[in-house]
């Protein structure tokens, strides 16, 4: 029945610092209606899971959390350091592939993968 995720909508304090953010942080070009559309690629998988209300993989007061899949992990660190970005917490690496985090300019942690 599914086919797949047709968005991610959430509301923002301040839309023009979140848009620049994104796209600057995490090069997604947003358009003028405030959103973009990624299109899936081969290799590109959408995790849908649900968390535990006490689990600590990501913060308790954050209700969801945005994973980035990324083409290469190291460059995606080189660019975040670049521009200043600081990691929130260290690359992981596990049987699902290599993980970092970082926060957006509300406090919401981000999760970018390589698989």
């Amino acid at each position: 029945m599914i086919k797949g995720f047709g968005g991610i909508f959430w509301r923002t304090k301040n839309l023009d610092v979140i848009k620049k953010w994104y796209s600057e942080v995490l090069k997604i070009e947003i358009e003028n209606w405030n959103g973009t559309v990624i299109k899936p690629q081969i290799g590109n998988e959408t995790i849908f899971s649900f968390f535990a209300e006490n689990d600590s993989y990501f913060p308790t007061e954050q209700q969801v959390m945005l994973n980035f899949q990324v083409h290469n992990l190291n460059e995606t660190i080189k660019h975040l350091e670049q521009i200043g970005v600081p990691l929130v917490k260290q690359k992981e690496v596990s049987e699902y592939g290599r993980f970092i985090w970082i926060e957006d300019p509300e406090g919401r942690l981000v999760e970018l993968w390589e698989k």
